[in-house]
């Protein structure tokens, strides 16, 4: 799974990345975070408020930052989560 926070670097995008990386790990799916901080490529992905949250390609928050809990929920929803974690998966990477 590729995360992505999308924002310039402040306080609210690094908390943005905190949680992320705290919901992945809780769940115990494979993941890459990476971190975006240039405004084309923000914009180029459909973010127009920061900080953004994408997975997988795919916006999934922007303009706020989301609870733990409720990352844990998106990421949870995301397609094929459920049947990897049934099956075990858990290997976390990090970049950025």
């Amino acid at each position: 799974m590729k995360i992505e926070v999308l924002g310039s670097g402040c306080a609210k995008c690094k908390l943005l990345a905190e949680r992320a990386q705290e919901a992945a790990q809780g769940l115990g799916v494979a993941y890459t975070l990476l971190k975006v901080t240039e405004y084309p490529d923000i914009v180029a992905r459909g973010v127009m408020a920061t900080p953004g949250l994408v997975v997988d390609g795919v916006v999934k928050s922007q303009g706020h930052v989301p609870t733990v809990a409720a990352i844990r929920e998106l990421l949870r929803s995301w397609n094929g989560i459920s049947i990897a974690i049934a099956q075990g998966a858990g290997q976390a990477s990090q970049e950025g």
